[in-house]
């Protein structure tokens, strides 16, 4: 299924129905009084999580969603039906912007999370609400009031744990697909990935985590070079970044720490906040290398990086040190909820 993560759509709630001036007429009960009832209220428009959706994509082709407004009132104390309410199933992760205000309405960031979007008019009133005793015979009525109507946009942000960060072909796709059961493409050649997957790291049988993968950034990628800055809001959720490193590229000429600092600095023109989360470092391919000239490399990169943060030696492809970074990771992410109960 195509991956689709935005979405415009209108929603339009319903009209209350109107009141109605009526009068009670039978046979034997000369005037029997008022007797019109109420309208029936509007239907509205409400937003639900739901788990088992993973993409805005049904919201490209159904843009418009309109409720029914309710029934008019009718005579011998007869009421109007209300309108059925409309309930839009959308992925856990979405947040809905109305375009007009640029005011967020909700983030379903629960399963069964329910948030209205458009509430339904109120039916009007029927003539039998203005009887008293100096006006036995009302002809008022109150009309339904209007139902409201919104332009609205859709985003998805994805619920992950972890994301992954890194160059395209760093070997992001292989690593979650060696810790995890998700199965993204894999290929030698730069930008395969061209949507985000998510990966259920199980540690042991009660620990787990979800892992993101985004398409790789490229240097320019806060101006809209690339794949990549199309999806980094779906990391903004995270708890823990992995720069992933490729540390055999396919241009032996290629300058690995320009390149990491580079994604750095395309990180924090994208977003401040983003950019402030914890963020390991994540040295990848390095299977092609005997033992001595890897711990060698890895050292002589980190230090003209002048990385000060945790760093880790896999390779994803043969699975070394790949079981030591998933174990570091489920620990840092218990401690951060130890530290916020």
């Amino acid at each position: 299924m195509k991956f689709i993560d935005e979405a415009t759509i209108q929603v339009f709630s319903g009209k209350g129905g109107s009141g109605v001036a009526s009068f009670r007429r039978e046979k034997y009960i000369p005037k029997g009084g008022p007797d019109g009832g109420d309208g029936g209220r509007g239907g509205s428009v409400y937003a639900l999580a739901d788990r088992n959706i993973n993409t805005l994509i049904d919201y490209r082709f159904a843009r418009m969603h309109r409720a029914k407004k309710g029934q008019n009132g009718r005579g011998s104390d007869c009421y109007g039906k209300g309108a059925e309410d409309i309930v839009l199933g959308m992925p856990v992760g979405t947040v809905i912007t109305d375009i007009t205000s640029g005011n967020v309405i909700a983030d379903l960031a629960q399963h069964q999370q329910k948030i209205l979007l458009a509430q339904g008019g109120a039916g009007g009133l029927g003539n039998i609400h203005f009887k008293s005793s100096t006006n036995r015979a009302p002809r008022q009525f109150t009309d339904g009031e209007p139902g409201q109507e919104f332009d609205l946009k859709l985003e998805l942000k994805v619920l992950a744990d972890v994301g992954l960060l890194g160059m395209p072909n760093a070997g992001k796709s292989t690593l979650i697909r060696a810790v995890s059961a998700a199965r993204p493409k894999v290929a030698d050649y730069p930008f395969t990935t061209l949507h985000p997957n998510l990966g259920m790291v199980r540690v042991d049988h009660s620990r787990s985590f979800v892992m993101a993968d985004i398409p790789g950034l490229i240097e320019g990628a806060s101006e809209g070079i690339g794949l990549g800055h199309q999806f980094l809001k779906h990391l903004t959720r995270t708890r823990l970044l992995l720069h992933v490193i490729d540390m055999m590229p396919l241009d032996e000429n290629v300058d690995l720490v320009y390149e990491a600092q580079a994604l750095v600095k395309e990180l924090s023109k994208y977003d401040a906040e983003l950019y402030q989360k914890p963020r390991w470092l994540v040295l990848n391919k390095t299977d092609m290398q005997s033992a001595e000239d890897r711990e060698k490399e890895c050292n002589d990169f980190i230090e003209r990086l002048g990385w000060q943060g945790r760093s880790f030696i896999i390779s994803a492809l043969t699975g070394e040190g790949c079981k030591l970074l998933t174990y570091a990771i489920m620990q840092h992410l218990e401690q951060q909820s130890d530290e916020v109960v």
